[in-house]
Parts: structure tokens; C-alpha cells; sequence
């Protein structure tokens, strides 16, 4: 039994292990590494592994550092299944659609756009919309919380919730050999405990774990602390005139935004009419999504669903797909609450938004989520005084708040409490975190086996 490391290794992106065992292959995850323009190359290199040798793909959930490069795997070779929770396909395809339309639109921009004169080829994209729609086919069996799923003889992988988005799963992979059953416990993205809508995180104990560090080195302010904030900053900002601008991922935290607005107004902690643009078509199939699963609801929230309440839905909401309504938000100058993907600033409608914004010093930008290195949302939390969109400076006058409570990802008493709950005796791999913070986690196991691969390592169990 071995596992190799193909991506969110010493890093937040790109999740991809190959696991080999019992004579079969099993990725886990084949996620986009994102973060800048620099990434295009590594997105499109080799996987460092035969895609047709591939037998399985176990998908933990929809984000696109997760699910991201599928299109490439299918491209070059994969002709085995996907296995995923019902919600996890539902978002996946949302998500990998949007990735391949921007991809689409990026590279015609660029062709338009070159300047070489000599008719050159114009740039490919990374993948297409058909692409993602060949990936769609590979989708098989769907996984439920608890439920063995058969791979092969002596090998058999159940998933189990994670606690970080709709669908989200830990896979545990249970491998038989030997006359002894070895339990290998896949992480994926874990949540942190008393999120709202969904349900906290349910893992089971295993020998050995692999798992994410995203905040192994920090812990976040409370839930209920960061709404407070998150409803004061936006009180504020509209008393001096201002917009408050969220880069907002499409997936959780668009709707765990809504569904704290909602409770906001209805409290009378916000205006009732509360103009709230949430300005991303994927955001927007994302928050239907979230509506269609009930049955991925925690207590509070299937309560509230059971009396009839709209969890993400008030009067002064505005879901936007289309383009000349975007275009149309940047005439509102004051007074609103503007929402856009992508949350790191790499892409997607936010730009725009910033563009307008960002020079208001009556105006707010607030991060409520992971920002990697190298993203503009990064450099705009690490002070920058200007950053660069669509070729030119834009000046930073706005107020910049990072209210951290919303992320979806455990923080370091979390994770410590994770890890002790589902064991790792034998082996604890760390993944999924930037260096610093996989150190800062790893001292805190000293009486556990663990190992910190690099990209393209293996590790033989």
C-alpha cells in the first residue's frame, strides 16, 4: 500500500493523493491549484501519474482546489468513476462549469488582446465546458454519510461528514490484506464545530490519517463573534455612505452570509430594505443548491426550513447572473452590500467591484475567508497600498477588515481535537497547509508519527 502526493502539498491547493493498494488506484480529490497567473503552467504540466490508470476518483466535496483539474484527468485518460455525495455532484458541476467558461473567456481576451501581430495560435483554455461535461459521465454510485461503498475485493471506502460545506465528506479507505484490516482516513477539507446550516464534522477513527493544516498555526474568533463584527462593520460603512464589498467564495460562505443577514434583519440589527447584491451566477446556482438538501441541514436550521423560513432569502436581496445587471450594481455608490466571487480576488466579478470601490474611503472591504499567497486578496489584507487590476494601478483607500470567524476550515483547537478524536496512531499525514502553519500543527503531535510530503513524494504504508 502506497501513497503518492500530487497537489496541497506544503501548500493550501491542488488537493490530489494517489493511494495504491489492493491492485487498484484511488485518487482522492484532483483539485486546480489557484492562487495567480503563475499557477496556469502547473495547472496544465502533467499529473504526475497515468490517468488511465486510474480506477477511482473519491471526491470529498465541490470546491475547485478539490475538484478542479477532473476535466485534465478525463482528457488524458480516465475512464474509471467518480464517487461523491449527491450534493457534492450537484455543486461539483456548477463549479467546474464556472472554472471552464472563465477559462473559455480568459482565452479569448488574451487572443484579442496579443500583441505579437504574426497570428499566432490564440491560447487555448485550460478546459472547456464540454469537458466538464465528459467529466459528468464518469459521475457513478453516489455516496451517503456512513454507507460502505465496494471498490474491490478487500477494498472498500464509506464517507462520512466533514463539516465544511454542502456534501462535504471525510473518505475513509478500508483495505484488507494479509488477514488484517488497515483503516486510512482522508481528511478532505474539515469543518469547524457550531457552523451553521450544516451539521459539525463526524469523523471515524483510523490508523492512519491524512489531514488538513489550513489553520494549523491560529485559531479563529467564535462564530457568533464574527456575525457580530461582520453586521457592525456593515452599520457602519452605510451611516458614512459607503458600500461594503465581501469577495465572497460561491460555495458555504455566499450562504452562510445570507443566512446570518437573514437573522440580522429579523432581529432589527439591519435595515429591513438592506440593498444585498450577491453578484455571481455560480453563487446563485450554489445558494439553489444549498435549498434542494435539506437533509444536509444541522438542527437549527432543518428547524427553521420545517417552518417554512427562506434560510438565504430577505426583501432586499438581489441575485445576480446576468451581466448588464452586474454593470449595473457599480452605479450604486453608497448604501449597499455587494457580494462576488472569487473570495481570493483572482478572478470572477469581485474585480470589477474592487475597481470601483477600493478607492472610496467611505467604502469597506471585508475578507471572510483563506486568502493564499500571491492573490490580490492577500496582498490587499497584507496592507498593499495599490494593487493591479485589468492593467492599472488602483489606489487601496477603502477600510479593509479580515474577519476570519467565517472560514470554513477548523482552526488549530479544532483540528487538535479532530485528530484526537479519530486517532492516527500508526502514521499522521499532514497536507493542505502552507509551511508554517503544518510546523506549528506537527509540534503539537509529539508522541505521533508524522510526515509532511512534498509534491511528488510517496510514502509507502
Amino acid at each position: 500500500m502506497e501513497l503518492s502526493f500530487h497537489g496541497a502539498d506544503r501548500d493550501v491547493t491542488g488537493s490530489c493523493h494517489l493511494l495504491e493498494c489492493a491492485a487498484k488506484r484511488v485518487l482522492i480529490d484532483c483539485g486546480m491549484f489557484q492562487g495567480g497567473r503563475e499557477l496556469d503552467e502547473e495547472n496544465a504540466a502533467p499529473l504526475g501519474f497515468d490517468a488511465a490508470a486510474v480506477d477511482f476518483v473519491l471526491l470529498t466535496h465541490a470546491h475547485l482546489d478539490h475538484c478542479g483539474r477532473l476535466p485534465l484527468l478525463v482528457k488524458r485518460g480516465f475512464r474509471g468513476e467518480i464517487i461523491a455525495t449527491s450534493a457534492t455532484r450537484e455543486l461539483a458541476q456548477i463549479v467546474m462549469q464556472d472554472a471552464a467558461h472563465m477559462a473559455e473567456d480568459d482565452a479569448a481576451w488574451r487572443a484579442r488582446h496579443a500583441r505579437n501581430g504574426r497570428g499566432a495560435a490564440a491560447p487555448a483554455p485550460l478546459y472547456t465546458r464540454a469537458d466538464v461535461a465528459a467529466v459528468m459521465e464518469r459521475f457513478g454510485r453516489v455516496a451517503r454519510y456512513g454507507e460502505d461503498v465496494a471498490l474491490a475485493p478487500g477494498l472498500r471506502a464509506s464517507f462520512h461528514d466533514a463539516g465544511h460545506i454542502l456534501g462535504s465528506a471525510h473518505v475513509l479507505v478500508q483495505v484488507a490484506e494479509r488477514g488484517r484490516t488497515r483503516r486510512v482516513l482522508f481528511s478532505g477539507d474539515i469543518g469547524g464545530a457550531g457552523r451553521p446550516i450544516i451539521r459539525d464534522p463526524d469523523p471515524p477513527p483510523a490508523e492512519i490519517v491524512l489531514m488538513e493544516t489550513t489553520y494549523g498555526d491560529r485559531n479563529h474568533r467564535s462564530p457568533s463573534e464574527s456575525v457580530a463584527e461582520l453586521v457592525g462593520v456593515i452599520a457602519s460603512t452605510i451611516a458614512r455612505g459607503g458600500n461594503v464589498v465581501i469577495p465572497s467564495f460561491a460555495l458555504e460562505r455566499s450562504q452562510e452570509i445570507l443566512y446570518s443577514l437573514r437573522a440580522a434583519i429579523a432581529a432589527g440589527q439591519l435595515p429591513a430594505q438592506l440593498p444585498v447584491f450577491v453578484d455571481s451566477p455560480m453563487a446563485v446556482s450554489a445558494t439553489l443548491v444549498y435549498r434542494a438538501h435539506p437533509e444536509c441541514y444541522d438542527a437549527e436550521a432543518a428547524a427553521l426550513f420545517g417552518r417554512g423560513t427562506d434560510l438565504f432569502g430577505f426583501p432586499g436581496l438581489r441575485l445576480v447572473r446576468a451581466t448588464d445587471e452586474s454593470i449595473a450594481i457599480n452605479r450604486v455608490t453608497g448604501g449597499a452590500v455587494i457580494m462576488a466571487g472569487s473570495g481570493m480576488c483572482t478572478g470572477g466579478r469581485v474585480r470589477h467591484h474592487l475597481v470601483q470601490n477600493l478607492p472610496r474611503p467611505n467604502a469597506s472591504i471585508v475578507f471572510v475567508g483563506f486568502a493564499a499567497r500571491g492573490t490580490p486578496a492577500r496582498r490587499i489584507i497584507d496592507g498593499a497600498r495599490s494593487i493591479m487590476l485589468f492593467g492599472e494601478e488602483v489606489p487601496v483607500r477603502a477600510q479593509v477588515h479580515t474577519i476570519n470567524g467565517f472560514s470554513a476550515h477548523a482552526d488549530q483547537a479544532e483540528l487538535l481535537r479532530w485528530h484526537a478524536r479519530v486517532g492516527g496512531s500508526e502514521r499522521t499525514v499532514l497536507v493542505h497547509g502552507e509551511q508554517g502553519a503544518m510546523g506549528a500543527f506537527a509540534a503539537l503531535l509529539p508522541n505521533v508519527p508524522v510526515a509532511m510530503p512534498g509534491p511528488g513524494d510517496r510514502l509507502s504504508l
